[in-house]
């Protein structure tokens, strides 16, 4: 395998600038989707008693969003190593590794899949849910802002040639060609 192109999300963008785009875009959505939610659902009450779901859900939503990741690959029979480790003692967050090279389709699929399990969803669940949509419609974006990182590896795959193998590190990922 030649490496045809190795990505490094940290040193491209920087810890700093990553979470300055995430929280942007996750602002700049809901700034966007409040506004035609508020009017289809013609209210100006918010159940207050949606506070305490709406905090728990948000801080399990870096480990929800991994498992997403995670789901497909096992799904596949993908072998997948996993490890957690325990954030302030409670909170657990995932990664993972594929034990052989991905392929461009399942790298996708498996890029996809928070956006497709989660964030749509949550905008279905916002729109049924009337008296709750304002938590759903934040945790979404705030899954938005997340899926950032997502839709920049999306765009890096979608580029990479047809016959490519994805390879996931720490930091980044690896774009790996057959050796003729």
């Amino acid at each position: 395998m030649n490496c045809w192109k190795s990505i490094k999300f940290n040193k491209e963008f920087g810890k700093v600038r990553l979470f300055l785009i995430s929280t942007s875009i996750g602002i700049l959505t809901f700034i966007i989707l409040y506004v035609p939610f508020s009017i289809i659902h013609d209210t100006h009450h918010v159940r207050e008693s949606g506070i305490i779901p709406f905090i728990i859900a948000v801080s399990l939503l870096p480990s929800i969003h991994s498992i997403m990741h995670i789901l497909p690959l096992i799904i596949m029979n993908k072998r997948v190593k996993v490890n957690y480790k325990r954030n302030m003692n409670c909170i657990p967050t995932f990664t993972y590794y594929t034990k052989t090279h991905v392929t461009k389709k399942v790298s996708l699929f498996v890029a996809i899949s928070p956006t497709v399990f989660i964030t749509l969803p949550g905008l279905i669940a916002s729109f049924v849910f009337t008296d709750y949509y304002v938590y759903f419609l934040l945790y979404t974006c705030i899954h938005i802002g997340v899926t950032f990182i997502d839709f920049w590896f999306i765009v890096h795959v979608i580029q990479a040639p047809k016959k490519a193998y994805i390879h996931n590190e720490n930091d980044g990922f690896d774009i790996l060609l057959e050796a003729n």
